[in-house]
């Protein structure tokens, strides 16, 4: 059964170490769309500045243990994580286009029909030079019972 559209809150943590030694971490708290179509779970956002991918809309497919980055607009790629298997993808950008090969070394999924979270750790390959990346995305439907917001005078006497 396919669920209606949510609107949710998608926190996104992202961190990146390279082989010298260097690391970087992102985090981004957006408004997406979240939804089931044919057992897989849909993540939809529109990137910002921050992420340095304005003018692309990002669409992360949750499905049997894979997780797939899709990003159409002004960055163009796919990114398939799946345990203990390599995945080579065309990655489109303004500055140009190559490929990346991604290893997924670990792969969590804990989602359903209201949100849930999702974290992955990995190896990427560019022009011969492998860094290692993780990220940890919640997704949290927006009004979600429980986290309504409750009126000042609902506990008077």
């Amino acid at each position: 059964m396919d669920i209606m559209d949510k609107d949710v809150i998608i926190s996104l943590r992202g961190s990146q170490s390279t082989g010298n030694g260097t690391s970087n971490t992102l985090e981004l708290i957006t408004e997406g769309k979240y939804y089931k179509r044919n057992n897989a779970y849909y993540i939809t956002y529109d990137e910002s500045e921050v992420t340095g991918m304005e003018g692309t809309t990002t669409t992360v497919k949750v499905e049997d243990g894979v997780v797939t980055f899709m990003r159409e607009g002004a960055v163009n790629s796919q990114f398939v994580f799946q345990k203990g298997h390599k995945h080579i993808s065309y990655y489109d950008t303004i500055h140009g286009a190559f490929t990346v090969g991604v290893l997924a070394n670990d792969v969590n999924i804990n989602v359903n029909d209201y949100g849930g979270e999702i974290s992955v750790g990995y190896h990427i390959e560019v022009n011969n030079e492998t860094d290692y990346n993780d990220f940890y995305m919640s997704i949290k439907e927006v009004g979600y019972p429980g986290e309504k917001y409750r009126g000042r005078n609902e506990n008077k006497y």
